[in-house]
């Protein structure tokens, strides 16, 4: 098993970056304290760790491929059925958020290719980026929402009138890109697998799981919390375990660490300058860092140096379409889908989704 962990680590190419900008990040940074585990957020990487064994936990349990048969049953097309996933994911982030929704709709989708034929991979890539443009609706939606909500002191109903325009803008236009991504054929259903086992006791142990552990995520104990999902399910199903991305949290928390350096670099601070005096502003300066270091740190970063609110939440919303790296959930899908060439296929679909999200954040701005 361990070797088979290097294997992938070895492989993993954003993993291997990101080891790679340590190095130089901790040279050139002023006043490091070397205490790098402080720069990470391990109330994040806790809750991610829970959702992934309980997400694991829901696919293992059969009922996920179940409920995509039912769902493949009355949706035929493979447009609708895009359709139906970006709708139900962006409704489905703005309500539990947009990490909560992918560890759900993914799974969900990852499952039909045992009894379909239909293009999964770029299913998943629409449903990451619709989390992105729903989450945006909620003050609790996203982590970059809540913070902005918090330090801007605006009211929950006013804070999501102030977002309301752009989250509707954003869905819409991914609704009007799916005759493009999706043809208009008739799904071709496997008869291979029409029987999908089920395990009734995984599904509600691990549904029933969530509740509890999303309250104790929301009061601050995820990483305690993740610690005892780990004893559960150690005793109750160890194989399942061996199956969650245990990688991905490396990941998440070398992006903490590097992204944390990075900002305290002065060069970096300059450009941030620089990009608030671009046409947009805040708004542009929102984008274009959430490319550099995703939109949560780019939304921390940039209240040093604006309170245009309204601006920078919408900044950072568009900013988490482009590059895979603009926003958590994007990684969070790539790598639940686990499906070679889709991070650059994400690309050809997620750059002019950040053109015309940010062309139309313009837009409204000036309405």
């Amino acid at each position: 098993m361990f070797r088979r962990v290097l294997a992938r680590a070895s492989e993993d190419r954003l993993l291997l970056v990101l080891l790679a900008a340590l190095v130089p990040l901790l040279w050139f940074t002023p006043e490091s304290d070397w205490a790098l585990h402080q720069l990470v957020d391990w109330k994040t990487v806790g809750a991610l760790a829970g959702l992934m064994m309980l997400s694991r936990g829901l696919e293992e349990s059969g009922y996920l491929a179940y409920t995509g048969q039912w769902l493949l049953q009355r949706v035929r097309g493979v447009r609708l059925l895009a359709i139906v996933l970006v709708l139900f994911s962006a409704c489905l982030a703005a309500v539990i958020t947009n990490d909560v929704a992918l560890f759900i709709v993914v799974p969900l989708t990852l499952s039909l290719r045992r009894i379909a034929d239909i293009p999964v991979g770029r299913l998943v890539i629409f449903e990451a980026l619709a989390v992105n443009a729903g989450s945006a609706l909620s003050p609790v939606g996203n982590p970059q929402n809540l913070f902005l909500w918090q330090a801007s002191g605006a009211g929950f109903l006013e804070f999501m009138l102030m977002m309301a325009p752009l989250a509707l803008a954003l869905t819409v236009l991914l609704i009007i890109v799916v005759p493009l991504a999706f043809s208009g054929g008739v799904i071709s259903v496997c008869g291979v697998a029409v029987d999908v086992p089920r395990e009734r006791g995984l599904f509600w142990v691990s549904l029933l799981l969530y509740s509890p552990f999303l309250l104790l995520a929301d009061e601050g104990y995820a990483a305690f919390a993740a610690v005892g999902l780990i004893v559960f399910f150690l005793v109750y199903r160890r194989r399942l375990l061996a199956g969650v991305d245990w990688l991905l949290l490396l990941v998440f928390a070398l992006m903490f660490i590097d992204v944390s350096l990075l900002a305290r670099l002065p060069v970096v601070r300059d450009a941030a300058d620089g990009l608030l005096q671009m046409p947009g502003q805040t708004l542009t300066a929102a984008v274009l860092g959430s490319q550099v270091m995703s939109n949560v740190p780019a939304a921390i970063f940039l209240t040093s140096f604006s309170e245009e609110w309204r601006d920078l939440a919408w900044g950072v919303t568009v900013g988490g379409f482009g590059l895979a790296i603009g926003s958590l959930a994007n990684l969070i899908a790539l790598r639940l889908a686990r499906q070679p060439g889709l991070w650059r296929e994400f690309h050809y679909w997620s750059v002019p989704a950040l053109l015309g999200g940010w062309l139309i954040a313009i837009a409204l701005g000036a309405l």
